[in-house]
């Protein structure tokens, strides 16, 4: 297993690499100096030209620059907004907790939701509760998620009024930061409106969660199912079932937890389209996350956030994808077969 942990930390290692080799290249290939593209400076003083042309290597060649470039990203130094004129690792340090909130909300909708329903469509002799089942998630697997999202505004938050449309919070509640999440740092504030704020930042998360979470519970319910078929077909379920076992706890202790493996191998497939998708969500809601502070970097030609955003949501979605696959292999009595196999 050492072994196997030392090739996930290269294999981490060779994409970010990889990941930052191509954001150097498009780097350089932004329609502007690469002074201001790489540092974000406007207009800098003769002291700041030379620390720039020092730190990137500017007076020398392109792979000098890019050594530097490695360097400098790799050490924390992102630059400085262009827009703001503050530091990017601050800024994204600020922006990623909110989206972290919101992909955990949404996952966590989706699991709750989607096993049960994925074992259901299993365990149903019915075909018309079968097909209804996989006609719903193929569905909701086939809905563009920005239509979806303006949909879900226009009715619940629009015309009904349930639900805000925007915003974490009302800016009403003065709420200071302590995890970054502002569902826990509501709870934790010892103001005296700390359950009425808890509420409404509650009823703002759920129209951006319930949109993104559309995707994974579509994928969570066909894998669940998928499974569960196949796990119910083996010979220690039927063991089981032989010995009086009632379906409950052999569904709860034998089944379920084997049929799970195969879903947290696909989540770790969809992590890329999961974060795309989050991107579209922030922005039709607002949310302040990495999603829509990335997007709004574009609209302002802010290069240096551009390449901030990039870099972090890109090497969150390796390290993760890596770390989804270590804990497969973990859990999975077949991968470790293999694997010691293969050594």
């Amino acid at each position: 297993m050492g072994i196997y942990l030392l090739r996930r930390l290269n294999l981490f290692i060779a994409t970010s690499l990889l990941m930052v080799t191509i954001l150097f290249i498009a780097t350089i290939h932004f329609p502007t100096e690469r002074a201001y593209a790489y540092s974000g400076i406007i207009n800098p003083s003769a002291e700041q030209v030379q620390q720039i042309i020092s730190d990137y290597q500017l007076d020398k060649s392109d792979v000098y620059q890019y050594f530097a470039y490695l360097s400098q990203r790799m050490s924390g130094n992102l630059g400085i907004s262009a827009t703001s004129q503050q530091s990017v690792a601050k800024e994204l340090a600020t922006v990623l907790p909110a989206s972290f909130e919101l992909a955990c909300f949404s996952g966590l909708l989706a699991l709750v939701l989607g096993v049960p329903l994925g074992v259901l469509a299993s365990l149903n002799q019915h075909k018309l509760t079968q097909n209804a089942i996989m006609a719903i998630t193929l569905t909701g697997y086939s809905i563009p998620v920005f239509w979806l999202g303006l949909t879900l505004s226009l009715w619940f938050g629009v015309r009904l009024g349930w639900l805000p449309i925007s915003g974490q919070i009302n800016l009403l509640y003065e709420i200071k930061p302590v995890t970054g999440f502002m569902l826990i740092d509501t709870l934790l504030s010892d103001s005296s409106y700390r359950l009425p704020a808890f509420k409404d930042a509650l009823a703002h998360i759920v129209l951006p969660a319930v949109t993104l979470a559309v995707l994974p519970f579509t994928v969570v319910v066909r894998i669940t199912r998928s499974a569960m078929l196949n796990v119910m077909n083996q010979t220690y379920v039927r063991a089981a079932e032989a010995r009086g076992l009632h379906t409950g706890k052999i569904i709860l202790r034998h089944a379920l937890p084997n049929a799970l493996i195969p879903v947290l191998k696909h989540l770790g497939l969809m992590l890329g389209a999961f974060a795309s998708y989050a991107i579209v969500v922030e922005v039709i809601f607002s949310w302040p996350g990495v999603g829509s502070w990335l997007v709004s970097g574009i609209y302002q030609r802010d290069y240096t956030v551009i390449q901030g955003g990039i870099l972090a949501v890109a090497l969150l979605i390796i390290f993760l994808s890596i770390l989804i696959e270590v804990l497969h292999t973990a859990s999975n009595p077949l991968s470790r077969k293999e694997l010691y196999a293969s050594n």
